[in-house]
């Protein structure tokens, strides 16, 4: 009896062995089956929205009157102007308003200008303005040119000094309806600091603040300031100015630079000195965001045949200077390629006695589409075109917004031409992207500003909810 019911036992477990195997073989197979065959999709197309920002104000803000620091010894640290900065703008169409920028002097002689236009059919109005003024005061003298130019969220100054016998001033102008907040950081030979003068500055809408260079770095031959802004863009400009052995050696307003890159062109940058004991013409070069090897090449305006290329190492944010007087005198456009961005700045003088001016030449974008210039009024005014080696020969048309007679200009790949241009406003127009400035020479006066592309309309954005 008990042997029948270990009989029943035996066999009630073997079934459910069985069946348990069963049943886990197949769990697994239906796993595995169920792996590697197809999963079911659901395919959903993004709702998308194509949408174009409308067209927003033109907006120019000038650097205005040329500014003088402690003239009187009662106020050492307060500023006055010294020679008014007359302006060209167009064109007239363009309907547009003029404010000033305060806040510069205390007496409001170093207000400065800012101009805006609305729209117009949905499209952003062309304009352009641009200012000259020459000092012949005993303690600042000599001829300066600049382009009004729209306010930016960051912009690099290179130029200027804080040695003996430098009295920069960097100069912001805020033309927008809210306070802008600026950071001023300065690279110098011991890198890059932001000194507590230029941390957190609140330059109020519709007005001007100024700052002694000297008081965010003293003592550096070649410095660099990089200016950021938040609430607003500014307008960023370097006034420098020079005195030698108590006798004044000019004074020039400096463009900003709007970013760093890899490849940026200076054009019509005037070697009038031979150089010797003293460079008469120097470039500065600076790699911020890590060590880099340029290239630095020159061809000189008229040509495009360029000279032996400069290899020239930068260690990362320290500026470094070469000296490019040791060529024959005349007008040349300066290439400088980079395997890392790099900005830069040419500075030029007419001389080192009684009597010299100097400038400080910047950067020049490609202008692709036609845009609205502007030639400051000044002696020997010239307007350089050059093309990039590779982009293919451009003509440049050039209307002058009074409604003259056009004129149009050749300008070979690789190469560059200058061309005598009266004061006054034009569009100019382009075949194939170039770069341009304009340049003044003269005796005892040189200086010279890039031209930038007009803002192209706002391209259609994409959203998607």
């Amino acid at each position: 009896m008990s042997s029948d019911r270990r009989l029943v036992r035996w066999a009630t477990t073997s079934a459910r062995v069985v069946a348990g195997s069963v049943v886990a073989t197949a769990v697994v197979v239906g796993t595995v089956a169920g792996i590697a065959a197809p999963w079911p999709t659901l395919t959903a197309t993004p709702v998308r929205i194509e949408a174009t920002p409308a067209a927003s104000d033109t907006v120019l803000a000038c650097d205005g009157p040329l500014l003088a620091l402690g003239r009187s010894a009662e106020q050492a640290g307060a500023l006055s102007a010294a020679a008014a900065q007359q302006l060209v703008s167009g064109p007239a169409d363009s309907a547009a308003g003029e404010t000033t920028l305060t806040g510069s002097t205390g007496d409001g002689s170093g207000n400065a200008t800012a101009l805006r236009a609305q729209p117009r059919d949905g499209a952003a109005v062309p304009l352009a303005a641009a200012g000259s003024a020459t000092a012949t005061s005993d303690d600042l003298i000599g001829f300066a040119a600049s382009a009004c130019r729209p306010p930016l969220a960051e912009s690099w100054l290179v130029a200027g000094a804080t040695t003996t016998g430098a009295n920069d001033l960097v100069v912001l102008g805020n033309p927008g309806d809210v306070p802008a907040t600026v950071q001023l950081s300065v690279y110098g030979a011991q890198g890059v600091s932001t000194p507590p003068g230029g941390s957190n500055l609140v330059v109020p809408a519709g007005e001007q603040r100024v700052v002694p260079l000297a008081g965010l770095l003293l003592g550096e031959e070649s410095p660099v300031v990089r200016v950021t802004s938040t609430g607003a863009p500014v307008h960023a400009s370097l006034q420098a100015s020079l005195t030698r052995l108590l006798l004044p050696g000019g004074v020039d307003q400096v463009a900003p630079s709007a970013q760093a890159d890899t490849h940026v062109v200076i054009p019509g940058v005037q070697v009038l000195t031979s150089g010797g004991s003293d460079a008469g013409t120097v470039l500065r070069l600076l790699a911020p965001g890590a060590a880099a090897t340029a290239t630095v090449t020159l061809t000189p305006v008229g040509t495009a045949a360029p000279g032996e290329p400069r290899q020239v190492p930068l260690e990362a944010g320290k500026p470094t200077s070469l000296d490019l007087s040791g060529v024959v005198l005349g007008a040349y456009t300066v290439d400088v390629t980079a395997d890392q961005p790099v900005v830069a700045g040419a500075w030029s003088t007419t001389g080192f006695g009684q009597g010299a001016d100097f400038a400080w030449y910047s950067p020049a974008p490609k202008i692709a589409v036609s845009s609205a210039v502007a030639v400051a009024s000044g002696a020997g005014a010239a307007l350089v075109l050059t093309a990039d080696q590779g982009a293919g020969e451009a003509t440049v048309t050039l209307t002058p917004a009074d409604g003259g007679a056009p004129f149009t200009v050749a300008v070979p790949d690789g190469g560059s031409v200058s061309t005598a241009v009266a004061a006054g406003a034009y569009t100019l127009d382009p075949s194939a992207p170039v770069r341009a400035a304009v340049t003044y020479a003269s005796t005892g006066a040189v200086a010279g500003y890039p031209l930038w592309p007009a803002n192209t309309a706002e391209s259609a954005v994409t959203v998607l909810p």
